[in-house]
C-alpha cells in the first residue's frame, strides 16, 4: 500500500503513500535526457511523459505470464522460484530503484495505552486508554486530506488505517499481529484441494444505521471491488477467484450466515486477503443511493455521515481541517471499544503537526519533522516498529526522457542512475532511525510462502549480488554508473563529468513532505557528482497521486507497505491491469 506524504517513516513517522500501496499507502515525477543517435536527443523535454512513445519500454509480456502462473502454482517451492525469476525479471528493468525498507515511527502521549499496529503499516485505536480508564476523546495526525474513505478505492495506509477504525471485515489482526476472526464465526473451512472456502458469519450484525448486515453484503461487496467499472487500484486482488464466463467471481452467500467462494488455485494468504481493506463490505443501498447513473463509485464516502459498520462512524467533515470519528453503538463488539471519539487533525505540515503534539492539542502524531529527530528518539512517547516495506524510486517507462534509447540503453541509464545513490546517507541524515539499506525490493523478513523467509540465498537460489543478498552492492559505485551511461550512449570527460554534447536532466517529482524532498535534494547531490542535473517539483497530496498513477511523470518517489504477507503482494502490483503499477510496466 502507497505511503502518505507525512514524510513518515523517514524522517520517523512512516505511514501512507504512499504508498502504492499499501500499502499504498501511504498513501507513497519528471525528467530528460540528451545523447547521439543511439541515445535520446540532446536536450529533449521529458515533460511530456503521457505522450511517449514507449519504444524503450520493455516488453511485459513474460511478466505478466509469470504472475499469473504463480496465481495457480500449487507446488510451494516451485513458487517461490517463480517469485524470484519475476523479481529478477522487475529489477532487471532499472524501473525500481529501491532505497531503504521502511520502519514506522510515531509519537504518543504516556498517558495513552492500548494502541497497536501492525508491519503492514495498519494502526488499531479502538482499545486505548487513558490514564488506564476508558478515554473520551483521543486527537490524531495521520495524515492530511485522504483521497478516499471507500475501501474499495483507498490505496494508502492512512486511508486503510482509518477504514479499518470505522469498517469491520471478516478478518483483522490483533494486537501480537496474528489474524483472528472478526465478522467471521471462527476459521475458514477450506476443501482438501485448498480451492473451496466456507466462511460462516456471525449472526446479529448490524450497519451503523441499525440496519442488518449478512453474507449477501460481503458478496456484494467483493463483486463491486472486483468489477472494472468500480475502478478499484486494487481489483487484481480478486485474480486468485474463479471466476464465471462473464467474469463473475465465484462466492455466493448459501444464506445469511455462510459464504462460499471458490479460487483458481490453493492461495496461502487468502485469510490476510479477507483482512485486507479492499475486503471490507459496504452497504449496497448506501453506495447505489449515491452514485445512481454509476459514474462517481466512491460518492457515498465524501462527505460525513456514510454508513459504515466499524467502531467508529465519522461525524463531521472540514475538508482538508478535520474529522471527528465517534463510537458506532451498533459495532458488534461495542463494548469493549474503549475510546468514545477520535478527532483527527488533517495535515501534512509537520513542523505544525509536532507543535501541536508538544502544546498538548494532539496525542498522536504520525509525522516528524527530520530535523526533530534526534532531539526525540530517546523520549519514552517516541516509538519505532518495523514493517514490511519499500521506499523507492520509480521511473516511467514511456517517459520521453527514453526516447531515441533501445530497450537495453533505457534499463542501463536507469541502473546507472542507482549506482550513483548514497543510501546510506538517506538513512542516516534523514531517516535517523536505523531504517535498513535496500538491496531488493522485496524486504527481508517477508515469508517465502512454505515456512521460510523470501529474501536470503540459499541451494534453490544466489541474488545476482551474492554478499549483498540482493541486486547492487549497497555502496556508491560512480564508475560503474558511468561505464552503464558510456553503454547507453552518453559521453564523458576525463574526470567522468558528463559532455555537453550528451546531457542529463532529471524532473523528480515527489509529494510535499519535509523528508520525501530531502530526499530528493539527497538524490539531485548524488547525480551532480558526474554533471547530472536535476529539478524537484513538490506537488501537494493528492495531485501528486493522481499525477503518479496517470503516468505523467517522468521520474518519481514511491513507497509500499506489503498488504499481506507473501511476495507476490510486491510483484502483482506492477502487471499492466494493476493501479498500482506507476512504473507504467506493460501499459
Amino acid at each position: 500500500m502507497k505511503k502518505k506524504l507525512l514524510a513518515l517513516f523517514l524522517m520517523g513517522a512512516m505511514v501512507s503513500s504512499m504508498l502504492a500501496g499499501c500499502g499504498s499507502e501511504q498513501k507513497d515525477t519528471a525528467a530528460k535526457t540528451g545523447g547521439d543517435e543511439a541515445a535520446a536527443t540532446a536536450g529533449a523535454s521529458a515533460s511530456g511523459a503521457a505522450g511517449a512513445s514507449g519504444k524503450s519500454a520493455p516488453d511485459w509480456t513474460a511478466y505478466t505470464k509469470l504472475i499469473k502462473e504463480i496465481y495457480k502454482d500449487t507446488d510451494m517451492v516451485d513458487r517461490e522460484a517463480k517469485m524470484h525469476e519475476a523479481e529478477d525479471m522487475l529489477m532487471d528493468t532499472g524501473a525500481v530503484m529501491p532505497l531503504y525498507y521502511y520502519n514506522d515511527l510515531y509519537l504518543l502521549n504516556t498517558a495513552f495505552t492500548g494502541d497497536y499496529s501492525n508491519v503492514f503499516g495498519y494502526k488499531y485505536f479502538m482499545h486505548v486508554k487513558k490514564d488506564g480508564k476508558n478515554a473520551k476523546v483521543m486527537r490524531l495526525n495521520l495524515a492530511s486530506e485522504p483521497d478516499h474513505l471507500d475501501p474499495a478505492l483507498n490505496t494508502t495506509a492512512d486511508g486503510g488505517c482509518l477504514a479499518l477504525n470505522s469498517f469491520a471485515g471478516l478478518y483483522t489482526y490483533d494486537k501480537d499481529g496474528k489474524l483472528v476472526p472478526e465478522l467471521a464465526d471462527g476459521e475458514p473451512e477450506v476443501s482438501e484441494d485448498g480451492t473451496q472456502y466456507t466462511v460462516k458469519v456471525k449472526k446479529g450484525l448490524k450497519w451503523s444505521d441499525g440496519s442488518g448486515l449478512n453474507a449477501n453484503d460481503f458478496v456484494y461487496s467483493w463483486q463491486r471491488a472486483a468489477d472494472p467499472k468500480t475502478g478499484a487500484d486494487y481489483a487484481y486482488l480478486f485474480d486468485v477467484f474463479a471466476k464465471d464466463a462473464d467474469g463473475k467471481l465465484k462466492v455466493e452467500a448459501k444464506d445469511d450466515n455462510t459464504i462460499t467462494f471458490t479460487l483458481a488455485a490453493p492461495c496461502s494468504y487468502m485469510v490476510g486477503l479477507m483482512a485486507f481493506p479492499t475486503f471490507l463490505p459496504v452497504q449496497k443501498k448506501a453506495v447505489e443511493a449515491a452514485d445512481k447513473d454509476g459514474s462517481n463509485p466512491g460518492a457515498w464516502a465524501m462527505e460525513a455521515g456514510f454508513v459504515t459498520n466499524g467502531a467508529y462512524t465519522l461525524k463531521s467533515w472540514k475538508h482538508k481541517e478535520s474529522m471527528v470519528y465517534v463510537k458506532n453503538p451498533n459495532y458488534y463488539d461495542a463494548d469493549n471499544v474503549t475510546v468514545d471519539e477520535l478527532d483527527f487533525m488533517l495535515s501534512a505540515d509537520d513542523t505544525a503537526i509536532l507543535a501541536a503534539y508538544q502544546a498538548g492539542n494532539l496525542d498522536f502524531a504520525d509525522s516528524v519533522p527530520t530535523g526533530e529527530i534526534k532531539n526525540l528518539k530517546d523520549k519514552p512517547d517516541f516509538h519505532v516498529i518495523p514493517n514490511l516495506g519499500t521506499y523507492y524510486v520509480a521511473f516511467n517507462v514511456n517517459s520521453s526522457m527514453f526516447d531515441g534509447m533501445t530497450t537495453e540503453q533505457a534499463s542501463d541509464t536507469r541502473k546507472a542512475l542507482s549506482k550513483l545513490i548514497d543510501r546510506q546517507y538517506i538513512i542516516d541524515t534523514i531517516g535517523q532511525t536505523e531504517q535498513k539499506l535496500a538491496t531488493s525490493f522485496i524486504p527481508p523478513a517477508m515469508s517465502d510462502g512454505h515456512g521460510g523467509e523470501f529474501k536470503k540465498n540459499d541451494d534453490a537460489y544466489t541474488y545476482p549480488v551474492k554478499d549483498a543478498v540482493g541486486y547492487y552492492s549497497p555502496d556508491v559505485d560512480v564508475d560503474g554508473a558511468v561505464e552503464l551511461l558510456k553503454k547507453a550512449g552518453f559521453q564523458f570527460d576525463d574526470n567522468n563529468q558528463l559532455s555537453e554534447s550528451t546531457p542529463l536532466h532529471i524532473n523528480y517529482l515527489t509529494n510535499d513532505g519535509t523528508a520525501h524532498v530531502a530526499i530528493a535534494q539527497a538524490l539531485q547531490q548524488d547525480f551532480s557528482a558526474i554533471g547530472i542535473t536535476m529539478d524537484i517539483n513538490q506537488e501537494d497530496w493528492q495531485t501528486f497521486l493522481n499525477d503518479r498513477k496517470q503516468g505523467n511523470f517522468d521520474v518519481a518517489r514511491e513507497g509500499w507497505l506489503a498488504d499481506f504477507d507473501d511476495p507476490i503482494n510486491m510483484l502483482d502490483m506492477f502487471l499492466p491491469e494493476s493501479g498500482n503499477n506507476d512504473c507504467q510496466l506493460g501499459k
